[in-house]
C-alpha cells in the first residue's frame, strides 16, 4: 500500500497538480486583479490607490470609493460575475459566466475591489 501511495504522490507532483494547488492558495484578490491572464482589471480601470500600476486603462470607471459605490457586496460581485446582466451594452467581460475566473477568484477580487 505504501508503494502505491508513493507512486501516486510522485505522479501528482510530476503533473504539477500539487504546485497548482499551492499557487491557488497563495492567490489574493489584488494579485488576481493585476494578473494579465486572469482579472486584468488594469486593462480597463485606473486604480488610484495603486501608484505603481503600469498603464491603467480608462475604458471603465476608476476603481475608487468602491465601498461607497457598492455598499452591497452581492451587487458588486454580480457586476464582476456578469456585467451584461444589468447592462446588456457593458464591455466588461463576464468573468463568471464565461468561466474566466473561478467562483473563489471572483470572491477574492470582489473583496479586493470593494476595499478600494
Amino acid at each position: 500500500m505504501r508503494i502505491k501511495s508513493t507512486i501516486l504522490v510522485s505522479l501528482i507532483a510530476s503533473l504539477g497538480i500539487a504546485s497548482l494547488a499551492i499557487a491557488e492558495e497563495q492567490m489574493d484578490g489584488r494579485s488576481i486583479a493585476f494578473d494579465k491572464k486572469l482579472g486584468n482589471c488594469l486593462a480597463c480601470h485606473a486604480i488610484p490607490s495603486e501608484a505603481k500600476a503600469e498603464s491603467p486603462g480608462n475604458i471603465g470607471p476608476p476603481l475608487m470609493n468602491m465601498k461607497e459605490r457598492y455598499p452591497d457586496r452581492a451587487k458588486l460581485r454580480a457586476k464582476i460575475w456578469d456585467a451584461t446582466a444589468s447592462n446588456p451594452d457593458a464591455v466588461m467581460p463576464p468573468f463568471g459566466r464565461n468561466k474566466i475566473l473561478t467562483e473563489q477568484e471572483i470572491d477574492l477580487v470582489t473583496d479586493y475591489i470593494q476595499g478600494l
